[in-house]
């Protein structure tokens, strides 16, 4: 690969990693495995090394975990949280073997644990009391989740001994059998359920609400010592373990230790043999020396220990039989195929359908109905099917076809030439509508709790709500008519309903489904016109000018405005009470009728906070440097904006700069 190629494909794989990075540890929705997570890594990694001119300080490659939520207060780790080296394959962990023994005259002992599927948490004591809790973070802040972390019964709240001070390491999970309980409410309650236990752990680990997290029953298994003052010497990590049962925490029940390399590789294979046995999800095993001394003499690197390392587990996959491939309407009329399964435990559920995405995968993988097939997680979240096996067709098997009306208003259907898809042509197709109501009322929308599939079909089916603005008129009568809702619940769905009409511009946005406009483009929009008023009179030009958007998706969001009908339902849910404008805190006016432009990789902010930042002191930013930009605020890699800017003109300034002007 030639310099050119190399930089394209890094500026790619950190855009990519960053974005996976964020849906796993802020978002808590994955939308990839880690093996697959891990894959992208390891090639930026080799990239930077075989390219050093394109490494950076700023790498994602160089990062521990996600940032600190805005939600949390801040804590700053006794110790900083580092991660583990991942190996994927028996060769690449007796490389490690290798590398580690011959540090020594002896051989070291190794303990192999599981790597549990968790959130990863610092817990601290002083004089034996817990004081405080905070999640990983970027290894260096965390999030106080003190109030959560209380509730969770295996977590000693007065130890064994009164030790002056302590800093544990654990990682807290979500028990398979409560993950599976909590769903099945979910499901009767019409809510989505979550995707898997980790996100379960992690979604409830960061509620705002104690009481919340205390209905999870969630666990943890403590695995480190992080710190101590006051406590007595350990000689290794056995030891350490065994004390720290003996103070009251709950420690893995696999740790065992060998030597031989032959023994540590077959203890990993009985874990993965074994895992949908045990009542908590593993991702891996961890190898680790034993001896403390040991681990010294080897030390670190920047961001995890040579004395460690996480052998992980590729995807789950399994052999079923496709019974049926039937379809679904989406949002946006695209008629999505999905297979219907003979249920199947995979990655710690049942699964009975699985995503076929479209016409093109099904030809290409030659897929019928009634073929075994190979399913797997895609993420561990979403059941996929990888291939057919042919070699097992006994002349059953029958092609599909897309059909050619929709299923469920007998709509044309039709594919533009270009894309994959087929579409519903029906804008008032009853799949539709209760599909772009399930979107408007979703997490990252409106954020209507309690308002699910089930209830938006019914009340749909009733006549009682026909589009978004309908669901701010409903009363408790009606909302009680629904089946499974009670006087408690229509008085809980009236509050969240009302709750949401101060969800902001970004969110409203993000909830009316524009096509090609998703949760981070909304934010951007929000950023830059303020008020729902001027994102429906902006022009393509206007549009363009903002970062990330280029013509294909200004043309959608002048196309979707340009709709009287929705112009007038926006017009309707403001009138309904709805917030159409931006919740920027104004901090200031130091930067007043300023328009700057940001480039690069800045110290301590991404883009989008340092936009923020600019906006809540009265500037504006765009996304393109002209004559009449006041500021380029450049960080390390400017590129082309930078050139433009001083071919312009335009002063630059770095972050402190950009500081110091604000105060």
């Amino acid at each position: 690969m030639d310099f050119e190629t190399a930089k394209i494909r890094v500026d790619e794989l950190r855009k990519l990693i960053e974005y996976h990075r964020t849906k796993y540890y802020m978002d808590d929705s994955p939308e990839i495995s880690d093996f697959e997570f891990d894959a992208l890594m390891r090639e930026l990694e080799d990239l930077e090394r075989d390219f050093p001119q394109l490494d950076s300080p700023d790498s994602p490659s160089k990062k521990v975990g996600g940032a600190a939520s805005e939600k949390f207060e801040k804590v700053r780790h006794a110790v900083p949280m580092g991660s583990l080296s991942d190996v994927f394959s028996e060769e690449e962990l007796l490389a490690f073997y290798n590398r580690t023994r011959k540090s020594f005259d002896t051989e070291p002992m190794y303990v192999v644990e599981c790597k549990i599927d968790g959130l990863s948490v610092e817990l601290e004591y002083e004089n034996g009391k817990f004081v405080r809790g905070a999640t990983r973070g970027d290894g260096i802040v965390g999030e106080n989740i003190t109030e959560n972390l209380l509730v969770i019964k295996d977590i000693p709240k007065q130890l064994n001994e009164n030790i002056p001070y302590l800093c544990v390491r654990g990682e807290v999970y979500m028990p398979k059998k409560e993950f599976l309980r909590i769903n099945s409410e979910r499901e009767e309650r019409g809510e989505a359920g979550f995707a898997n236990p980790r996100n379960a752990a992690a979604g409830s680990l960061r509620q705002l609400d104690a009481s919340v997290t205390a209905q999870r029953n969630l666990s943890i298994f403590v695995f480190n010592v992080q710190n101590s003052r006051g406590m007595r010497n350990l000689s290794s990590h056995r030891e350490s373990l065994d004390y720290l049962s003996s103070l009251g925490f709950k420690v893995s029940p696999y740790r065992n230790s060998y030597k031989k390399f032959e023994e540590i590789f077959a203890e990993i294979c009985r874990f993965n043999e074994n895992r949908a046995k045990l009542d908590f999800d593993i991702d891996g095993a961890v190898v680790k020396i034993d001896d403390f001394e040991h681990r010294k003499i080897l030390g670190e690197i920047s961001n995890a220990p040579k004395w460690a390392a996480a052998y992980k587990y590729p995807p789950e996959e399994k052999r079923t039989r496709l019974l049926k491939i039937a379809v679904n309407v989406g949002r946006t009329g695209v008629i999505t195929p999905y297979a219907v399964l003979e249920p199947v435990h995979l990655a710690g559920t049942v699964v009975s359908k699985a995503t076929l995405h479209n016409e093109d995968f099904i030809k290409e993988r030659d897929i019928r109905e009634n073929d075994m097939v190979v399913v797997r997680k895609a993420g561990d979240i979403i059941p996929e099917i990888l291939s057919s096996c042919k070699e097992s067709r006994d002349g059953t098997q029958v092609e599909f076809s897309m059909p050619t009306e929709c299923p469920d208003c007998g709509g044309v259907v039709v594919r533009k030439q270009g894309e994959a898809a087929y579409r519903c042509t029906n804008e008032n197709c009853p799949a539709r509508v209760v599909r772009r109501l399930i979107h408007f009322v979703s997490r990252d929308a409106m954020n209507i709790e309690g308002l699910g599939e089930a209830q938006i079909a019914s009340l749909c089916d009733m006549g009682l709500v026909s589009d978004a603005p309908d669901i701010y008129s409903l009363t408790k009568e009606q909302l009680m008519s629904v089946d499974k809702v009670a006087d408690k619940s229509a008085e809980n769905l009236l509050r969240s309903i009302e709750n949401s009409k101060s969800a902001g511009l970004s969110r409203l946005i993000f909830a009316l489904g524009i096509r090609h406009v998703g949760k981070q483009t909304a934010e951007a929009l929000a950023a830059r016109f303020e008020t729902a008023q001027a994102l429906m009179d902006a022009t393509n030009d206007e549009l363009c000018c903002v970062d990330d958007i280029g013509a294909v998706v200004a043309e959608s969001i002048t196309g979707y405005f340009s709709s009287d009908y929705n112009r007038m339902l926006v017009k309707r849910l403001l009138d309904a009470g709805v917030d159409g404008t931006a919740h920027i805190e104004k901090r200031g006016e130091q930067l007043e009728g300023k328009t700057f432009v940001i480039t690069g990789t800045l110290s301590g902010y991404s883009r989008s906070e340092a936009g923020e930042l600019i906006s809540s002191h009265g500037g504006k930013v765009s996304s393109s440097v002209s004559k009449n930009t006041d500021f380029l605020l450049a960080g390390v890699d400017g590129g082309s904006k930078l050139q433009k800017a001083e071919k312009l003109g335009v002063p630059i300034i770095s972050l402190d700069e950009l500081l110091s002007m604000i105060g």
